[in-house]
């Protein structure tokens, strides 16, 4: 199994001046050829020649046996971690993969992008490398260290609108009143071609996968991977995972109604216009679609990094969560789920770890009405320490009227192996006479 990242800077192609792969496969100038046969066809000649195209300038990532997930879930899982990819996801491959294809002009005026998150850095990257100025746009309100992230990479980051949606035309006006090439996140045969290369790569490690989950936003990457794993393996099952607030993608495969419901952790798959020629490859090449709550989506997150130690995004979280639903009629198999993204913020996921320490039961608040009378809190700190679990925060208050003048109510947060063992400690506190209860016992 081929599990090595590539991490070297790509080399300069010959002839080119390190401005793109002019005539990389075989002397063709890969740009203009693709010109020459009019519209292009998401198809698996387009995924192949994209990926001799791109595969000099991208890491080609691993695809990994998740051991510990395997053995709770009853499945054997592989992780194909495009988190480890240049900007931390796939979204580079599509990127490099139309940048490609510019002409010498095209390249000189520049180009624009519509996004957030991992297409503008993806964008951003690879035009820095290849010497064409980019530009993006981005919703008013993106956090700093994303915007901070993008113009690192050289980018020009102008700030409007709400969302995707509402920036997206602002972007195309934008373009062509400046006369740049828009390279769109999803809707564009050779950004999902690009994306493609993802099932290559994993069904070249591990040939006998049975099945391959991908998240879906727009359908760029499970279109060009959907196309991909057929080419190569006919028999593979090809599922699609949404967030449930934005199930337009599923909506459309089922013929049933869509919901939008606000915020999600899967910003990056929150799309509520996929595309039409996407949606056609999805319907004939995808097999289901199935969607996540928050809820789930965000222990699939925290189940990432507990069992395999890897930072994911929502996105993927969506994926994890469709197999952990699927557990059952996916056992025995052998599934493949693409991480296509890590870049998570950094308070989100330190609340997102603790919130999974207190949904698992290692973490608990335990609330006491005590005699306001010395030693107590020392004698339930003994209990608690002799219990084997461990004092994280004390609050102690005797001015709010919801105890009696001569009592305190106290709140000691703990950190415990599991709910089991935060059952013991309790039990044994209450043995001594303390009265006493836990949020895990709340449900």
């Amino acid at each position: 199994m081929k599990t090595s990242i590539d991490r070297r800077p790509p080399p300069p192609m010959v002839g080119c001046e390190d401005v793109g792969f002019a005539r990389p496969i075989g002397g063709i100038d890969w740009a203009v050829d693709t010109r020459m046969r009019g519209p292009m066809t998401l198809d698996p000649a387009l995924i192949r020649q994209t990926y001799e195209a791109i595969r000099p300038a991208t890491m080609r990532t691993p695809t990994v046996h998740a051991a510990r997930l395997s053995l709770h879930l009853g499945i054997d899982l592989y992780l194909k971690l495009e988190n480890l990819q240049h900007t931390n996801a796939f979204k580079a491959r599509g990127a490099l993969a139309k940048l490609l294809t510019l002409s010498d002009a095209e390249r000189s005026a520049g180009v624009i992008a519509c996004s957030a998150g991992n297409h503008a850095q993806g964008v951003a990257y690879h035009a820095s490398r290849l010497g064409i100025p980019a530009t993006i746009v981005m919703p008013e309100g993106t956090p700093f260290n994303k915007i901070k992230r993008t113009q690192d990479f050289g980018a020009e980051v102008v700030l409007h609108g709400q969302g995707f949606d509402e920036s997206v035309q602002f972007t195309l006006d934008l373009a062509a009143e400046k006369g740049l090439t828009f390279i769109h996140p999803f809707d564009d045969p050779v950004v999902a071609a690009g994306q493609g290369s993802v099932a290559l790569e994993m069904l070249e490690d591990q040939p006998d996968l049975d099945c391959i989950v991908i998240p879906i936003g727009g359908g760029g990457l499970i279109a060009g991977m959907a196309v991909a794993a057929r080419s190569a393996k006919p028999t593979v099952e090809i599922i699609g995972a949404q967030a449930e607030r934005f199930d337009a993608v599923k909506a459309q495969f089922d013929a049933v109604a869509t919901n939008f419901g606000g915020a999600t952790l899967a910003e990056g798959i929150a799309v509520r216009e996929p595309s039409l020629t996407n949606m056609a490859v999805i319907k004939e090449f995808v097999d289901r679609v199935e969607t996540a709550s928050e809820q789930e989506i965000e222990a699939a997150v925290f189940d990432l990094l507990s069992y395999e130690k890897i930072v994911a995004e929502g996105a993927p979280g969506a994926g994890l969560a469709v197999i952990e639903k699927l557990a059952p009629e996916l056992k025995g198999k052998k599934v493949g789920l693409v991480i296509c993204g890590g870049n998570i913020d950094s308070r989100l996921l330190s609340t997102l770890i603790l919130r999974g320490l207190v949904r698992d039961g290692r973490i608990t608040r335990l609330t006491f009405e005590i005699d306001d009378t010395p030693g107590q809190l020392s004698e339930i700190s003994r209990i608690i320490g002799e219990a084997g679990a461990n004092v994280v925060e004390v609050i102690h208050q005797r001015m709010m009227q919801s105890v009696s003048l001569k009592q305190a109510e106290l709140e000691i947060v703990i950190e415990a192996r599991d709910k089991a063992h935060v059952a013991e400690t309790v039990q044994e506190l209450r043995d001594a006479g303390f009265k006493v209860r836990a949020d895990s016992e709340l449900g």
